[in-house]
C-alpha cells in the first residue's frame, strides 16, 4: 500500500524507511538481482546453514562426553571460531554473488 494522498495512509515499509532517515540510518540499497543470482545466494546460505547445524550437533555431542573443564573451553572456543570462519565465508560469497 503506497501513500494515499487523499487520506495521508502509509505502508509499514514506507513508515519505517522513515524511521531509518529519523535515526540517521542509511537505507536499504534497492538491489536488482538477477534470478539465477537469488538462487545462488539462497543455497550458499542453505549450505552454511547446513555446516553450522552440522557443526552445532557435533558440538554439543562432544560436550556431552568431556568432563574436564579446560577441555570444555577449549572445544567452546574452537566451536566460535569455526562458527565465525563458516559465517564469513557465507558473507564472502555472498558479496561476490552481489557484484557479479
Amino acid at each position: 500500500m503506497t501513500q494515499d494522498k487523499a487520506t495521508g495512509v502509509k505502508s509499514a515499509y514506507e513508515l519505517a524507511l522513515e524511521r531509518l532517515d529519523q535515526q540517521g540510518i542509511e537505507r536499504p540499497r534497492s538491489e536488482t538481482l538477477s534470478d539465477a543470482t537469488r538462487r545462488r545466494m539462497a543455497e550458499a546460505r542453505s549450505k552454511a546453514q547446513a555446516r553450522l547445524a552440522e557443526l552445532e550437533i557435533l558440538h554439543k555431542d562432544a560436550l556431552k562426553r568431556e568432563t574436564d573443564p579446560v577441555q570444555i573451553h577449549t572445544a567452546e572456543t574452537e566451536y566460535q571460531q569455526e562458527r565465525r570462519r563458516i559465517e564469513d565465508r557465507l558473507e564472502n560469497q555472498l558479496a561476490t554473488l552481489r557484484q557479479g
